[in-house]
């Protein structure tokens, strides 16, 4: 036993120097998570668990991305599922935190783009706000719904309050299709000319309505089905 011991510990030192020597480039997928879980098992071979996850969720994104009660079916403790849940969502706030946009101008051309990040975990529906000054300086941004029909549930009493609040005069929404489809339905449009209408009111201007799904968007302005983005009235 001691000797296997020697062996265990010896792989796992040499695994972190190839990582402090190459980073992740010259590792593969089962290699990644078997290092991750390094930090649930402190005495367990975890080759052999994260092979298995693998073959059970079919690439390393999907074991990372999967629900937690979906990890435990496929025999994790809790604990190591709600850890692997983590990842993806310290991505996404380290991305948003390296990206900072509130001294930044956003470009509305590319609004598309900023949004795909902040959905980057998420396996639910949400509903993110994102509220700009006249020059399109970030001033707000966050989620302000989820659920499974999140996109057709505008909270538009929510979005006018948080606009009036932080003096916005223009604003963006965004929400994901977990389904992987990014086609907005009529319900979308709908709600979007809806809420354009709402805000205009009260002096805000809705710019766009991006849909994600995975790392595609579509934004309802450039895909002209929305005539309230596009004239801007």
């Amino acid at each position: 036993m001691a000797d296997e011991s020697k062996t265990h510990e010896g792989h796992r030192e040499r695994m972190r120097q190839r990582y402090l020597a190459t980073g992740f480039d010259s590792f593969q997928d089962h290699e990644i998570l078997e290092m991750i879980l390094y930090n649930c098992y402190s005495r367990i071979n975890t080759n052999n668990i994260a092979h298995r996850l693998l073959e059970n969720f079919g690439s390393l994104s999907a074991v990372l991305e999967a629900p937690v009660d979906s990890l435990k079916a496929a025999g994790l403790s809790e604990r190591v599922a709600v850890y692997l849940r983590m990842i993806p969502d310290i991505a996404r706030v380290y991305l948003d935190d390296r990206n900072n946009s509130k001294d930044k101008i956003i470009s509305l051309d590319n609004i598309g783009e900023y949004f795909v990040s902040k959905f980057i975990g998420r396996i639910d529906e949400h509903l993110i706000l994102l509220l700009m000054d006249a020059k399109c300086k970030e001033l707000f941004c966050g989620v302000v719904a989820s659920g499974t029909s999140c996109g057709s549930d505008v909270p538009v009493r929510q979005i006018v309050d948080l606009a009036m609040r932080y003096n916005a005069t223009n604003a963006a929404i965004a929400h994901n299709h977990p389904s992987g489809v990014a086609l907005p339905s009529k319900t979308d449009v709908k709600t979007t000319n809806a809420l354009h209408s709402t805000l205009a009111m009260v002096g805000i201007r809705l710019v766009d309505h991006i849909i994600v799904a995975d790392n595609d968007y579509i934004s309802l302005r450039e895909s002209s089905l929305c005539s309230s983005l596009i004239t801007g009235e």
